[in-house]
């Protein structure tokens, strides 16, 4: 059933897609969906569609690693140490306000035109709000659970493994998700302004040629990724993660 509602949502933001396209009158401006499939076809056969789809997969998936453990163990920290909140909160407000397009323009101008700061400029924009979930998690700890664990002298691994993350996971699943479709969006913007390769470089090279086709082929093939990811991936860990609350 589940599905079959996935199904028809996405077929119907097709079907106004359509509307939108038969109204507009000019494929230059917006194609038909069924009009991307042979030029779709061309560039995943020619090889050039599944190579830089790899690039931004790659970048993606190191950005996220990276945010997501930094940003966990900050949000822990500065969660259930009061002082350590106090000295890094300016920082964090600083960060969540600081638009995304200076830090990346900063990177490269600072680390140079390359992989490093490709990757620093999208962990770096992802990691405040990673810490802002995960502090609000860290504060929501059971005390109760805690002091039991200190009374029965718990390691602190042991502690870490079976009290703390267990009640942090929905907060974890929560960052993830959000980070992921957050993340790619400025892997985009990071290829488009300074890589040679990738999905944001393909728009990019596509928009200086006005070929809308294009641009809609690359970027929906990376949505049509996330898709699968989100559907297969964070969703059921998410819902696995929040089964103890209807227990």
């Amino acid at each position: 059933m589940d599905l079959s509602v996935r199904a028809l949502s996405l077929f119907g933001l097709l079907a106004i897609w359509t509307l939108a396209a038969w109204i507009t009158a000019d494929p230059q401006v917006l194609p038909t969906p069924y009009s991307l499939a042979s030029p779709a076809w061309q560039a995943i056969t020619s090889g050039d569609l599944p190579y830089h789809l790899g690039r931004t997969l790659l970048r993606v998936i190191g950005a996220f690693a990276l945010a997501m453990s930094i940003g966990l163990a900050l949000g822990l920290a500065m969660g259930l140490n009061p002082k350590l909140d106090q000295w890094l909160d300016p920082w964090l407000v600083v960060f969540l306000n600081l638009p995304a397009l200076v830090l990346i323009v900063l990177c490269y101008l600072w680390i140079g035109l390359n992989e490093t700061a490709a990757i620093i400029a999208v962990t770096l924009n992802k990691i405040p709000n990673v810490v802002t979930v995960i502090r609000e998690g860290a504060r929501a700890l059971d005390p109760g659970l805690s002091a039991m664990a200190r009374v029965f002298a718990m390691p602190f691994g042991t502690r870490l493994r079976h009290v703390t993350l267990p009640q942090l996971a929905p907060f974890i699943a929560g960052a993830a998700r959000s980070g992921l479709a957050v993340i790619w969006k400025i892997v985009l913007v990071v290829e488009f302004l300074g890589r040679s390769d990738g999905i944001g470089f393909q728009i990019h090279l596509y928009f200086q040629l006005f070929d809308v086709t294009h641009v809609l082929i690359y970027a929906f093939s990376f949505i049509a990724v996330m898709l699968a990811v989100e559907w297969s991936l964070l969703q059921p860990w998410e819902r696995r993660t929040r089964r103890w609350r209807t227990a």
